[in-house]
């Protein structure tokens, strides 16, 4: 079986996007199927047409000039088909396999329907729920109900949609499709590729001024979604009871100069360490110095829908957590047995779950081992990726001879 992909970023860059997308292409070679990747313009230029980054080999698209909104995505989807055509014409793959967002979905469909190609369309967030985070948008607005009709139109025409969790899936049924066209791939991890987590580095503790501290922390991008501000709201009320605490931020993203902000304006900047981003070679270092992970994310559409990869890979390393209840995290986490859950967007309920965990140390063994048995047996690649064989096999089954 050959299938094209149809992405909008790819590695070298790194994102949870990326991420998953080399998972499961790496998943889908293991089953002995042939994968081909295309990437949009949103790749960014690049040097060569073709890369090779570790053992896949990407396609990449021009990048068209810049234009104003509305424009600008017109110029992205022709970009994306002319070079998806050419490349079908090249490679004959048999399914036509495009991610969100939907300026990756139209150029397939399109593509597809003139080439007589099965296309299937895979959702990860919905374009005009990610755009509302980023402030390009306001649900409701004009902008946001052409970007939904626009997921809309493709989804009704996809020849089947797959999605990332229940709560996607239950809003694609809401929109006119058939349960039976809409099957989940669950966000998982790669066991093998995590070690479960090791004693912290001694300088690198030194050096950030850990010692002899108790470390919450985060580790990712600093998106308004993620609620890292409602982490510093509550951390005063930590600090009163608990002066040993230090918070520990790992990355950086759009939210980085509020935070700092915010922290000057409590008065607990000395105790808030901003790392910036790190190499990724060297994540799991910084992961090492943290004692509970906080996943404090706001509740919106997009956090209610979609389930995230990080609680996932802290199960993986052995790491704890607390996380708001948002319906993404209720989809992933066992309240008291894998990690724990707290009324989302309330600083007071943050601190009490997080005085829970510090006060309870003796249970923390039996969650580190519910949660490496979560990913080990349930939430694994290979278990998530045979999921997309039989919608294929469906697919070319029915295909005209």
């Amino acid at each position: 079986m050959r299938i094209l992909h149809i992405l909008d970023h790819s590695i070298p860059l790194h994102s949870g996007y990326t991420f998953r997308t080399a998972a499961i292409l790496r998943e889908q070679r293991a089953l002995g199927w042939e994968t081909f990747h295309l990437t949009s313009p949103k790749q960014g230029s690049t040097a060569n047409a073709v890369e090779d980054v570790d053992g896949l080999r990407f396609y990449r698209c021009p990048v068209p000039p810049a234009g104003p909104a509305g424009i600008n995505e017109l110029r992205l989807m022709r970009a994306t088909e002319a070079r998806l055509e050419a490349l079908v014409r090249e490679l004959k793959p048999d399914v036509l396999h495009a991610h969100s967002p939907v300026l990756n979905a139209i150029p397939a469909i399109r593509v597809g329907k003139r080439l007589g190609i099965p296309v299937v369309y895979e959702i990860r967030a919905f374009w005009e729920d990610a755009a509302v985070d980023h402030g390009t948008t306001a649900e409701g607005s004009l902008r946001y109900r052409a970007t939904r009709a626009m997921e809309t139109w493709a989804i009704k025409r996809a020849g089947h949609v797959f999605t990332i969790c229940e709560g996607l899936r239950r809003d694609i049924i809401g929109r006119g499709l058939p349960e039976s066209k809409v099957t989940v791939i669950p966000n998982a991890v790669d066991v093998e590729g995590f070690q479960l987590s090791g004693e912290p580095d001694a300088a690198l503790k030194q050096k950030l001024g850990l010692d002899g501290k108790t470390v919450l922390g985060f580790v990712g991008s600093f998106y308004a979604y993620e609620g890292l501000d409602l982490l510093l709201d509550a951390f005063p009320g930590l600090l009163a009871s608990r002066p040993e605490l230090r918070v520990l931020l790992v990355g950086g993203g759009p939210q980085d100069a509020n935070l700092k902000a915010q922290a000057e304006r409590l008065g607990v900047a000395d105790k808030v360490i901003f790392t910036g981003r790190v190499p990724h070679a060297s994540v799991s270092l910084y992961y090492d110095l943290i004692d509970l992970l906080i996943y404090p994310r706001h509740s919106m559409r997009l956090t209610e829908l979609v389930t995230p990869l990080k609680p996932l890979e802290a199960m993986a390393q052995g790491h704890l957590f607390v996380a708001s209840d948002v319906g993404g995290h209720q989809e992933l986490i066992r309240d008291g047995e894998t990690g724990r859950l707290f009324a989302a967007g309330n600083p007071g309920a943050l601190v009490a779950a997080v005085n829970d965990m510090l006060d309870h140390r003796e249970k923390w063994p039996a969650m580190r081992a519910a949660g490496r048995r979560f990913v080990e047996d349930v939430r694994n690649w290979k278990n998530s990726v045979a999921n997309y064989r039989k919608v294929y096999d469906q697919l070319l089954g029915s295909r005209p001879a």
